[in-house]
């Protein structure tokens, strides 16, 4: 059902179900959590392009290199050697592919995107069956983003303490959000079957969804970058391209996303009942993340 105004909007989302979660209301809406600014997206009448691009994720999983490199990717003046035209020094990748959710949606129910540019850039965490019917329908790239659900959990533990940490707010305890996880009450969550619906659509349209796994990206980022081109359809023509996308956006350098940073925080107890939750869920789909 599409919301005309946010009146009818919040009418509807009183009749959800509600939890809290980490000083925030969230609603269920066809199995999955939203926050009160991600749910207008999923109920909304957005108009995708053939050629616009997503890039698709749970929180916390990887996207602040993919938002850096897609633009780059998709923009011609990204490879050259002039610097100074270079899109990342004039704006942040929150700019380049800003969020339907954040940069759209939660201002305007039905905003005016006729301003973009083509190919238009976007970013969202709603799940796979919750996208706009036209961003599964039409020709527009869809580019998902994973990682093992235990970093996920810690990163997101960290990002959301970070956001309370000048406020004098106590942080929220490691033990509440690992709990909280494993019961898939989180925002986008539950966190398998966001990865899962992604994950079986793009082996059914393997030319419609690009699905990425962060630890490949750290492992090989050059490898990485080209795959992602080519599925983008701007193929590198020159090894010194993909060498000059990497510097630019630091991919070899950047230390933030570290993998395995669970170990630091997980009690063996707490590794084992979540790994076989993972197990569980991804049995028989061909998915796993080695545990």
């Amino acid at each position: 059902m599409e919301c005309g105004d946010f009146s009818t909007f919040y009418t509807l989302m009183g009749q959800l179900p509600k939890v809290t979660w980490f000083r925030s209301d969230l609603y269920n809406w066809e199995g999955f959590w939203y926050s009160s600014d991600h749910l207008p997206t999923a109920k909304s009448n957005f108009q995708a392009k053939d050629d616009d691009v997503f890039l698709t994720s749970s929180i916390k999983t990887g996207t602040t290199w993919l938002k850096a490199i897609i633009p780059t990717i998709m923009n011609p003046k990204g490879r050259k050697d002039d610097d100074s035209d270079d899109p990342l020094l004039k704006h942040h990748p929150n700019e380049l592919m800003p969020s339907l959710e954040l940069g759209f949606y939660k201002v305007k129910p039905n905003p005016d995107l006729s301003h973009m540019p083509s190919p238009r850039l976007f970013r969202t965490h709603i799940p796979h069956t919750s996208l706009p019917e036209s961003v599964k329908t039409s020709a527009c790239k869809i580019v998902y983003v994973t990682r093992d659900p235990k970093d996920t959990l810690v990163s997101s533990w960290h990002f959301l303490n970070a956001l309370i940490g000048d406020q004098g707010i106590d942080p929220w305890p490691f033990k509440d959000a690992y709990e909280s996880f494993c019961n898939g009450v989180h925002a986008a969550g539950p966190f398998h079957d966001h990865v899962l619906g992604y994950w079986r659509e793009s082996i059914k349209r393997p030319e419609k969804i690009y699905f990425m796994r962060y630890e490949d990206m750290k492992k090989d980022p050059k490898g990485e970058v080209k795959k992602l081109a080519c599925f983008l359809g701007r193929p590198f023509e020159k090894e010194e391209e993909v060498e000059k996308v990497l510097w630019r956006i630091g991919l070899k350098t950047w230390r933030r996303g570290i993998v395995g940073d669970w170990k630091n925080h997980f009690t063996d107890e707490m590794k084992e009942k979540l790994n076989q939750i993972t197990a569980m869920k991804f049995e028989g789909s061909g998915l796993d993340f080695g545990y």
